[in-house]
């Protein structure tokens, strides 16, 4: 079964165009070290009715924020884990973790989890 890497992420929305040029630089890294699928998706129906437990609210959200999510897609754990350790050696992606502090996001306020599949169709 496939695994997935999952991300939630509370972003400005004065910065989504540079927090997507960010996003498509490193899914292309992600995808030539063997990603099958990198998708980040920014919020938009975000408070359906009779729904508590909502993005914005497990996520924080301040005024003038929204809410990315994003995931990466593997083949299994194991494959999951060969193409982060190809990433994380990559010096275009350790290029973008020196900027730490010019990301348009604050990386404490991000939440992450591995998942592995139980219904793939």
């Amino acid at each position: 079964m496939q695994y997935v890497d999952g991300f939630v992420i509370p972003v400005s929305r004065r910065h989504l165009a540079y927090y997507r040029r960010i996003a498509q630089k490193a899914g292309k890294i992600w995808k030539e070290h063997g990603a099958l699928a990198y998708v980040e998706a920014v919020g938009d129906d975000l408070k359906p009715k009779g729904i508590v437990a909502t993005f914005p609210k497990h996520a924080r959200v301040k005024a003038g924020e929204t809410v990315i999510f994003s995931f990466i897609l593997y083949k299994s754990r194991a494959h999951r884990d060969r193409v982060n350790a190809k990433v994380m050696k990559d010096p275009r992606m350790n290029a973008m973790m020196e900027q730490g502090a010019s990301m348009p996001f604050d990386m404490k306020r991000m939440v992450y989890g591995g998942f592995k599949s139980i219904v793939d169709l």
